[in-house]
């Protein structure tokens, strides 16, 4: 799973042109995947589903304690993270974020809906490359 979220970090910064770091791009992943959760589960389910999320992170990377998830589903304290991102002080905490979020996706909805609301948020993304992938792995 943490391949799958480290291959769409890479997408997200990618089609962000961004130049930071994959644990901040990871939170602009989530913000993605929003509405079309909010519309399968709602506002409240959604906010759940995130700081569910953002729990099981924090106990893997501490260095997002900071963090919150708003009443809306916003993230809440990412700012404050870029320096720390910057140091190489959150490596790995974007990947194990997003990583769980599918995780529980994957869990509670299954892997075809799931994959069908990361090919409907990333419509030029391949899975068939990131499914290979993992298949090698297992």
């Amino acid at each position: 799973m943490r391949v799958f979220a480290g291959h769409l970090i890479a997408c997200e910064m990618t089609a962000n042109k961004s130049s930071g770091t994959n644990s901040l791009a990871a939170f602009s992943v989530c913000e993605r995947l929003g509405p079309r959760l909010t519309a399968l589960v709602g506002h409240g389910g959604f906010h759940a589903l995130l700081a569910r999320v953002l729990s099981l992170t924090q106990a893997e990377a501490p260095a997002l304690l900071a963090v919150r998830v708003s009443a809306d589903g916003s993230w809440e304290g990412v700012d404050e993270l870029e320096a720390l991102a910057e140091s190489g002080g959150i490596a790995g905490g974007g990947v194990i974020l997003v990583a769980h979020l599918l995780g529980l996706l994957e869990a509670f909805i299954g892997e075809n809906l799931t994959l069908r609301l990361v090919r409907e948020t990333w419509p030029g993304l391949s899975l068939n490359d990131q499914i290979e992938k993992q298949d090698e792995s297992v």
